[in-house]
């Protein structure tokens, strides 16, 4: 798969605004990833902006990166990477986050896991969810948070399946199911649950991993109905599919909902409402909620 790059050259303190979630960004399917540096120390204000896209970069995409850019003045370059060349690129710089009990990490920072921390190893690359976004994050806090002892969980939109090896890793006993309308984001979660020391397969303690598109897929219902299910997608999505959600969702269910905006929080809440889904809680980071909601 072709993965591109763009660059541009930029001020720290136009580089500072993309070291956390940007709002501007949020819409753009599939996410883009960013990384800023600084290419010369001598040049304390002279900083770099990569954008990494798994499809070529849209216009729209490239203005939006450069309206937040002003001292480029539009300039940049474009480049195709191969797999290879993306990964590499796109771990560098990538710290270990702590998200309660979880501690997510690259390769090199597997030795460094604290005590008492379930580790989820996730390299940069091809799918959404790395643990660097704010939504996976406060998923992540939302799962160290519950009271409840899942028994069938579902990720629905895994990406990486960062969030199914963090339900498996915490649950052995659960089933857990975890699939992705793209095929890459499936390859790439297999790939994950290996290096994570996780079986594969329908048996408890195993991630049973499907390529589909939503709830109605057969694979995903005959394993249902689930008592958690985890959603990190976008808003739009997220209200379409509330009606086959909430039915996935086993009486007494938990529903956790991420990749939408503080402002969109309240219609993605009333949407589930309408289908006797009952909000609970939310956290968040930054500009991003978690929502949990519960079939009461």
């Amino acid at each position: 798969m072709t993965t591109w790059k763009f660059t541009f050259a930029c001020t720290r303190a136009e580089a500072d605004l993309f070291t956390d979630d940007v709002p501007q960004l949020a819409d753009f399917d599939p996410p883009p990833v960013v990384m800023t540096s600084e290419p010369d120390e001598s040049k304390p204000d002279s900083w770099q902006l990569d954008v990494y896209t798994v499809e070529h970069p849209s216009l729209m995409l490239i203005e939006t990166v450069s309206a937040l850019l002003p001292s480029a003045g539009g300039a940049y370059t474009l480049v195709e990477l191969d797999d290879e060349d993306w990964v590499t690129m796109s771990q560098a710089g990538l710290d270990p986050v702590e998200a309660g009990r979880f501690f997510v990490h690259t390769a090199a920072d597997a030795d460094t896991l604290p005590a008492g921390r379930i580790g989820l190893q996730i390299e940069a690359g091809l799918a959404f969810g790395t643990g660097q976004h704010a939504t996976t994050t406060g998923c992540l806090l939302t799962l160290d948070a519950l009271d409840v002892v899942p028994k069938n969980a579902l990720d629905l939109g895994t990406g990486t399946a960062i969030l199914a090896l963090a339900v498996v890793k915490t649950w052995p006993e659960a089933l857990v199911t975890a699939s992705d309308i793209d095929p890459v984001a499936i390859r790439v979660s297999r790939e994950n649950t290996e290096v994570n020391m996780v079986n594969i397969g329908d048996a408890k303690g195993e991630i049973s991993l499907h390529v589909a598109d939503g709830l109605e897929d057969a694979a995903l219902a005959a394993r249902g109905p689930f008592d958690l299910v985890v959603a990190n997608i976008l808003a739009g999505p997220l209200i379409e599919m509330a009606p086959s959600i909430a039915a996935a969702l086993a009486p007494g269910g938990t529903l956790i909902l991420a990749g939408l905006l503080a402002g969109q929080a309240d219609a993605v809440e009333a949407a589930y409402r309408d289908c006797g889904i009952t909000p609970v809680s939310r956290t968040v980071i930054g500009e991003w909620p978690t929502l949990r909601l519960l079939n009461a």
